[in-house]
């Protein structure tokens, strides 16, 4: 005499739970690298990137250059501030090692040096409105450690 033994679980629920489990495996992992490599909802303050920015708008950015290509002049950026966790959104004016002409340099930078070369390790930035913005133009060079990630949409 045989006896058939019966699966408590109907194969098809069990494929429907594995399935179903893969799926938000994967979720999760996109959430995670979006956190990791995205900050969203990054808020302009202040006039200094006027026209590009009003004061309110909000941004995207991204540190994973790897995704989005390397920093070059002309890119607008967030900066942490020093010593603080407020930021401030620039645009790429200098690297390291290219010059800056003296009309553009830091304030404190005498002529008869020439023009400023941006230090290894440091940006230079500016703001688009340069007549209310408090950049490189009055503080120097920036670490590029302290860039948290390069702009790439706006609404």
């Amino acid at each position: 005499m045989e006896q058939t033994l019966e699966s408590k679980n109907p194969p098809m629920r069990r494929t429907k739970v594995r399935g179903f489990t893969i799926f938000l495996l994967i979720v999760l992992a996109l959430f995670v690298f979006l956190e990791i490599n995205f900050r969203f909802n990054v808020k302009v303050k202040g006039e200094s990137m006027l026209p590009t920015f009003e004061s309110g708008r909000r941004v995207v950015t991204c540190h994973a250059y790897w995704l989005v290509g390397a920093i070059k002049k002309d890119d607008i950026i967030v900066l942490k501030e020093e010593n603080s966790q407020d930021y401030f959104i620039k645009r790429v004016y200098g690297l390291p090692g290219q010059k800056i002409p003296w009309s553009m340099a830091p304030r404190d930078w005498p002529l008869e040096n020439g023009d400023y070369i941006v230090p290894e390790g440091r940006i230079f930035v500016i703001g688009d409105n340069l007549n209310h913005s408090d950049d490189s133009r009055k503080f120097g060079a920036f670490l590029q450690s302290n860039i948290l990630g390069k702009v790439l949409i706006w609404r």
